[in-house]
Formats: structure tokens, C-alpha cells, sequence
């Protein structure tokens, strides 16, 4: 195992890994990285991330700016802090003898409801692999869901990371979606059936046949399902892995 002095890693980092102590001696402090990042986390989730400042956690918490960086580096290792609060540990293993895609299916959904739950970590710069507990425990999960497969470790974790980019694309666009239909005043449906009354007056079928199939179709009319792209794009990315694993195994 690797000395704790080896790690590099800033205070607030080596905090969250409890690589760093509370000092033996002195009065107990008012602050420390979970105090911090927990005041960070309230604001974000009631007024987005971009409301989030260290000069607005001091405040939140009554203390001064400068004494928040004797825990947390910069803004930047805050979002990572926040981060990895925010994410929560993943579910827990699925029973012995489940097959690797049920596992991942498990995994892209529990990770897509911590999203929905915080859609400010849509807005979190990725500013490097996993280095906090939580999301080293997310890639672990992912990367032990394919342990039974004949997937060589850069395969895997190809794997893992092609999910993640389905769930933060598609969490990010149904809660873009969202906004735009919250601020029309109406529901979804209404939304779309507008927009698809508009598009057949505009598209020309001659122009643009395969959009005036689709609005012949109806699909546009019917009731919206909100999970119904997610679904639809993790069973085909799990599909090519089916492929891909099915093709390693005759290799």
C-alpha cells in the first residue's frame, strides 16, 4: 500500500479519503471539508451551481472567505468536493449469478436518478478521472459488472465511460427540454403537438419526405414517455457491448 505522504493530494482531497487528521492540539475548529462542502452542495441545489462561490459558502456558514482555503484548494476543488457528496455511494452489488448487462442496466439507471436528483452536477466541469471515494466506488461498480466477460481492462473501461456520457447526455437534454416547456406555461404534449401542427405547415413533404412520414405516423401526437429515449439508446449501446463481448469470447 502507498504512503499517505505519496498521494499529491490537496487538503480537501486527502480529507475526503480521511487521509487528514483533525490537529491533536488546539480548540476545535468551525469549519471542516464536510461542513463546507454540504453549505456548497445547499446552495447549488437551490439556486444552480452557478450561484456557488467560496465567498458565498462563507457567508452561508458566518465565516470569512480566507478561512475556507485552509480546507478546500480553489473553487475547482470545490465542485469536486460537491461532486463526490452529491453522488452518494452506488447501489449495492446485484445478486451472485446476475449477467453483466442486467448489472450495467442497474448501474446507467441508479446513476441517472442521482443526476435527475442533482441536476446541478450536469454543470460540474469534468476536470479529470475519478480521485474522490464515490466516484471511484461508481467506476468500480461499472468495471466489476464486466468482470465475468472476456473484456481486456481498456475495454472495460470504454465500456463504463460510453455509459456515463449516455446518462449525462440524456439527463442534461430532458432537463434542457423541461426548462423550455416550463417556460411556455404549458405541459409536454401540448409543447409537442404545437410543434408538430407548426412543422406540417412548414415542411414540405417533397423536401423533407422522411419528417412528413414521421408526422403522418403520429408519433409526435401520442403521450409522452420520459424515459423512453434513455431506455431505447442504453439497450442499443448495450447491444453493441453484447456484440463486442460475444466477439471477444470466439476470439
Amino acid at each position: 500500500m502507498a504512503d499517505k505522504g505519496d498521494t499529491g493530494l490537496t487538503p480537501g482531497l486527502a480529507a475526503a479519503w480521511g487521509l487528514r487528521e483533525r490537529p491533536a492540539k488546539g480548540p476545535r475548529p468551525g469549519l471542516s471539508v464536510h461542513r463546507i462542502v454540504d453549505a456548497a452542495v445547499a446552495v447549488a441545489a437551490s439556486e444552480g451551481l452557478a450561484a456557488v462561490s467560496m465567498g458565498r459558502v462563507a457567508k452561508e456558514l458566518g465565516a470569512s472567505t480566507m478561512s475556507l482555503y485552509r480546507y478546500v484548494g480553489s473553487k475547482d476543488e470545490l465542485y469536486v468536493l460537491m461532486q463526490d457528496a452529491a453522488i452518494g455511494a452506488p447501489p449495492d452489488p446485484p445478486p451472485p449469478g446476475t449477467g453483466w448487462r442486467e448489472a450495467l442496466t442497474r448501474w446507467a439507471w441508479a446513476q441517472r436518478a442521482v443526476f435527475q436528483r442533482n441536476l446541478w452536477l450536469l454543470r460540474v466541469p469534468v476536470s479529470g478521472p475519478p480521485a474522490t471515494p464515490n466516484s471511484v466506488a461508481w467506476w468500480e461498480a461499472g468495471m466489476g459488472a464486466l468482470e465475468a466477460t472476456p473484456l481486456d481492462e481498456g475495454a472495460k473501461i470504454s465500456v463504463v465511460m460510453l455509459l456515463g456520457g449516455l446518462v449525462r447526455n440524456d439527463t442534461g437534454l430532458m432537463a434542457d427540454l423541461d426548462a423550455a416547456v416550463t417556460a411556455t406555461g404549458g405541459t409536454h404534449e401540448q409543447v409537442m403537438a404545437r410543434y408538430a401542427r407548426t412543422l406540417r405547415l412548414l415542411a414540405d413533404p417533397e423536401r423533407y419526405p422522411a419528417v412528413a412520414r414521421a408526422l403522418e405516423s403520429g408519433v409526435l401526437d401520442g403521450p409522452d414517455d420520459p424515459d423512453h429515449e434513455f431506455r431505447f439508446g442504453l439497450e442499443r449501446l448495450l447491444d453493441g457491448v453484447e456484440v463486442l463481448v460475444a466477439g471477444r469470447s470466439d476470439g
